[in-house]
């Protein structure tokens, strides 16, 4: 391959990256408007789907032309293959912090309830593995991915732990429904961030390894 080609994917796993600490920013801001209730950074969040969607269509068109015009091989291919599924998670997750943000304009103004439950822990362990498989990407560093599949299943146990106080709290106070319904769905769009971290990390080590590795 050409020393052009090696610095066009050079520029795309940059662009790559760029994009998906965008969508993670909008995941975390979202998260903070939630805690705190903020209208206006939730409104930033909302505001950001169009910039979202326009570095995806971007991303992927370079994808396609690197492949349609180079006919990558090996781990070259591997990169450009990696790099598509960042560019489709990343726009998930994105996408999950915009639907949050949603959430947030409807329930300014109104206390939260149990302290939010566990939603601000489930929220901490979430980001922190977008943030380590995003990392991981960046720097070729399969290690950092040691330990995810635990992880995952923690989020899990969170989700379904909110879920449950949710429903206690319904069936004691009806007045709580649509709150805790919405805390509910909160829970419900971190854990399938915390899936699509997960599918960053599974192509991160077929990047590095060949090996397809189900993280589950």
């Amino acid at each position: 391959m050409t020393d052009k080609f090696h610095t066009e994917l050079k520029d795309l796993k940059k662009g790559v990256s760029e994009m998906a600490r965008f969508s993670f920013s909008m995941l975390q801001d979202s998260q903070e408007a939630f805690i705190k209730q903020d209208d206006a950074l939730a409104t930033t969040v909302i505001d950001r789907k169009d910039q979202l969607r326009e570095m995806t269509v971007t991303l992927e068109e370079t994808c396609y032309q690197l492949i349609a015009l180079n006919q990558p091989m090996a781990k070259d291919m591997r990169l450009i293959v990696c790099s598509l599924k960042v560019i489709a998670a990343s726009e998930r997750i994105g996408r999950y912090g915009k639907s949050t943000s949603k959430i947030v304009k409807e329930i300014v103004g109104k206390p939260h309830i149990a302290n939010m439950m566990s939603l601000p822990l489930m929220s901490e362990y979430v980001l922190a593995m977008i943030d380590d498989a995003i990392t991981a990407y960046e720097t070729d560093n399969k290690k950092i991915l040691d330990g995810f599949s635990a992880r995952d299943d923690a989020v899990d146990a969170l989700r379904q732990s909110i879920f449950r106080e949710s429903i206690t709290h319904m069936m004691e106070n009806p007045k709580t429904i649509t709150q805790a319904t919405f805390y509910i769905i909160i829970a419900r769009y971190l854990e399938r961030c915390g899936d699509h971290a997960c599918k960053i990390a599974e192509n991160v080590l077929y990047l590095e390894t060949g090996e397809r590795i189900e993280i589950k």
